[in-house]
């Protein structure tokens, strides 16, 4: 397995990784500045579909997925029958997808994977006059249950050079809001964040760290095992997990 692949994974991820915070969704459209049902969005890197779910939920004029891994993407047309939604191949440099075609294009926990300022050209490029580009992540907030915290500190133990800040807490996130305002394709930068309580039973909780990539590929097969065991051990005998997520976007309004 790859860093960054999540061939093979797509299932677990369409099953339990947790959805983002609903008034981040009602804060994104209202930015937009237009009715629900007059927004075109296009959602970038989408995976198996749970932002773009969200989004189609809220009732948009039209809805596309935008998902490069094969998997990933088969996953979330089988998880979004029934919605509008419609699925294409293609990357956040590449989409595919015609000039002035949408008013929102979102990246849910996947910009950190693409190359930022071939994505950028890209989006506004697709984006109407007006139109917003929206960057969000979902990182858990462990230290607000202590036994997630010690269930991290397994981690450490097995492999004390794992690296497990999440993407949606640190590197591209510690800078973006600087990085989108030097850009010249977008203005009126804006930051938001909610925050909500996720209560997992725990089939889902497990399911959740199997859709893991970047730990698999740190850790490797056998301490990958040796950390599930452990987790598993530790959760016996409860009947649900608590987990509190914090949904942070960034939003940018295409230039002129």
């Amino acid at each position: 397995m790859k860093h960054g692949d999540f061939t093979g994974l797509a299932g677990d991820y369409a099953r339990f990784r947790a959805g983002y915070a609903p008034q981040v969704v009602t804060a994104t459209l209202g930015y937009v500045g237009r009715d629900p049902a007059a927004i075109d969005a296009v959602d970038v890197g989408a995976g198996t579909g749970i932002w773009t779910r969200m989004l189609a939920d809220r009732g948009l004029h039209s809805v596309m997925a935008v998902e490069p891994n094969d998997d990933m993407r088969e996953q979330g047309v089988e998880s979004s029958r029934g919605t509008q939604i419609l699925w294409r191949k293609g990357s956040a440099e590449s989409t595919g997808l015609p000039d002035d075609s949408a008013h929102l294009v979102t990246m849910a926990s996947s910009l950190h994977w693409a190359d930022f300022d071939k994505a950028c050209e890209e989006f506004h490029r697709i984006l109407r006059t007006g139109g917003v580009f929206v960057a969000l992540w979902n990182p858990r907030l462990i230290e607000a249950n202590p036994l997630l915290v010690e269930i991290e500190a397994e981690i450490t133990r097995l492999k004390p050079d794992v690296q497990r800040v999440s993407s949606g807490r640190s590197g591209l996130t510690e800078r973006l809001t600087e990085m989108l305002t030097a850009k010249p394709q977008f203005t009126d930068v804006l930051y938001v964040e909610g925050r909500h309580v996720v209560r997992q039973t725990l089939e889902q909780y497990m399911g959740a760290w199997r859709s893991v990539n970047d730990l698999q590929v740190q850790l490797g097969t056998e301490l990958f095992a040796r950390f599930l065991d452990a987790t598993e051990k530790r959760i016996a005998g409860l009947t649900t997990i608590e987990t509190t997520y914090l949904t942070r976007a960034w939003a940018a309004r295409r230039a002129s």
